[in-house]
C-alpha cells in the first residue's frame, strides 16, 4: 500500500533548528529580544499597519484580547457555533456570555443576517471566525457593528494572510487573533499573535500577559503568565520567511483538487476574497464519516472533521438553538489534505480516492 497521507503536516526545518539553537546559546530564553522582533516582522509582513502583541498561545490572544477590550461579565459577545470551542471559551473566561450565531451555507463563516437577530441591548461585540483560511464577510459585520454601537474581535486562527476587497485580516475589529499552533499555516511551535487597533489596548494586552506589569513589581492590574518565549519567536521568525510560498502552496493544491474532484461540494471562493487553505473543506451529503473511514482504510488517505460537534451543543454551553447550516455544515464537512509537503502523486492519490468512493457511493 501506498505511504499514508496526513490530513495535515507541520513542516520544520534546519533553519528553525539552528535559530532556537542561537537562542539557547543566548541565555536569553523567556519573552525578550526575539519575542519583540518577531511582534514587529509579523505586523510588517501581513501588512496589518497595526502593533502585534505575542502571546503564548491562540486561546490565551483571544482572552486577552476580549479582557483588553473591555469585555466582562453581564456582556454578550455574538460568536459561530461551527468553530473550535476556544471561540466560545476565550468568551467565557471573561465572564461574558456566548451567544451562537448560525454561518453562511458558502463560506462557514457568520452570518451578517444571523448576526443582526442575535443582538440584544447586552451585545457588546461579535467574533467572526475566518474559518479554514476564508475571510468572513467583514464589510458587512463592520457595517452591522457601527449601526448597532458593539465592536468587532477577529478570530484569524486560520487566516496568515487572507484578504477581503485588499484588506488583509486582522485589520478590521478592536484585535485579531492568528493562532501559531503547529498544524497552522505557520507556527512557533506553539503561541499566538495579536494585531490590536489602539494603543490603549495593546497597552492592556501587554500588562495582562506579563502578570499586570509594565515595570517589574509594579503590578497595575490582576494578570496572567502568558508571555511567549524567544524560544518560540525565533521559530515563529523563520516560519515568517517562508509561509508565503507554502501559502502558494496551498492554494496550487486546492485548484488542482477543484478541477479534479468529482462527486463532493468543493469549497466555493467569494468574489475579492483571498482564500488561504488553512482547510480544504469539502461536503458529502451522505455518511461523511463513513467516507472518511474509507478513505483511510481502503486508500491511506487521511482527512479531518473540523467541526463535527457544534459549540451550542457542547457540555460547557449546552443551549438550544436553531441552528440549520451549522448543523448541516457539522454533518457534511470533510477536510482533505492541501499542506505544501504533498507531491503531485499524492495529490492524485488523493483525487482518485475521493471520486472513486463518491462514484461507489461511500
Amino acid at each position: 500500500m501506498n505511504d499514508f497521507i496526513p490530513p495535515a503536516k507541520p513542516i520544520v526545518g534546519d533553519e528553525e533548528r539552528e535559530a532556537v539553537d542561537r537562542v539557547l546559546r543566548s541565555g536569553m530564553l523567556a519573552q525578550g529580544p526575539e519575542v519583540k522582533a518577531f511582534e514587529e516582522e509579523f505586523a510588517e509582513h501581513f501588512r496589518l499597519g497595526r502593533a502585534c502583541v505575542a502571546v503564548n498561545s491562540g486561546t490565551s490572544g483571544q482572552h486577552l484580547g476580549l479582557l483588553s477590550s473591555g469585555v466582562r461579565a453581564g456582556g454578550e459577545v455574538i460568536v459561530p457555533s461551527f468553530t473550535f470551542a476556544a471561540t466560545a471559551n476565550s468568551v467565557a473566561l471573561t465572564g461574558a456570555t456566548p451567544v451562537f450565531a448560525d454561518i453562511d451555507a458558502e463560506d462557514f463563516c457568520l452570518s451578517p443576517a444571523a448576526i443582526e437577530a442575535a443582538i440584544t441591548e447586552r451585545t457588546v461585540g461579535v467574533m467572526p471566525v475566518h474559518l479554514y483560511g476564508h475571510p468572513a464577510k467583514m464589510d458587512q459585520i463592520m457595517a452591522i457593528a457601527d449601526r448597532h454601537g458593539i465592536q468587532v474581535f477577529e478570530d484569524a486562527a486560520q487566516a496568515h494572510g487572507a484578504s477581503l476587497h485588499g484588506a488583509p485580516v486582522g485589520t478590521f475589529g478592536s484585535f485579531a487573533m492568528f493562532s501559531l499552533y503547529p498544524t497552522k499555516n505557520m507556527t512557533s511551535g506553539e503561541g499566538g499573535m495579536v494585531s490590536v487597533a489602539t494603543p490603549e489596548i495593546e497597552r492592556l494586552m501587554r500588562l495582562y500577559r506579563n502578570q499586570g506589569m509594565e515595570r517589574q513589581y509594579h503590578n497595575e492590574v490582576v494578570g496572567f503568565n502568558n508571555r511567549m518565549t524567544d524560544i518560540h519567536a525565533a521559530i515563529g521568525r523563520v516560519q515568517l520567511t517562508k509561509v508565503d510560498g507554502w501559502t502558494k502552496q496551498r492554494q496550487d493544491n486546492a485548484a488542482f483538487l477543484d478541477t479534479n474532484l468529482a462527486g463532493v461540494t468543493t469549497p466555493p471562493v467569494a468574489e475579492g476574497a483571498v482564500h488561504v487553505y488553512h482547510q480544504y473543506t469539502v461536503r458529502v451529503p451522505e455518511d461523511r464519516d463513513g467516507f472518511a473511514a474509507a478513505l483511510r482504510e481502503q486508500y491511506n488517505v487521511g482527512s479531518g472533521m473540523f467541526y463535527p460537534v457544534p459549540n451550542h451543543r457542547l457540555e460547557p454551553f449546552r443551549v438550544t438553538k436553531d441552528l440549520p447550516e451549522t448543523e448541516k455544515a457539522a454533518a457534511e464537512c470533510l477536510s482533505l489534505p492541501v499542506h505544501p509537503s504533498l507531491s503531485e502523486h499524492d495529490l492524485e492519490r488523493i483525487v482518485e480516492a475521493v471520486n472513486a468512493l463518491a462514484k461507489a457511493g461511500a
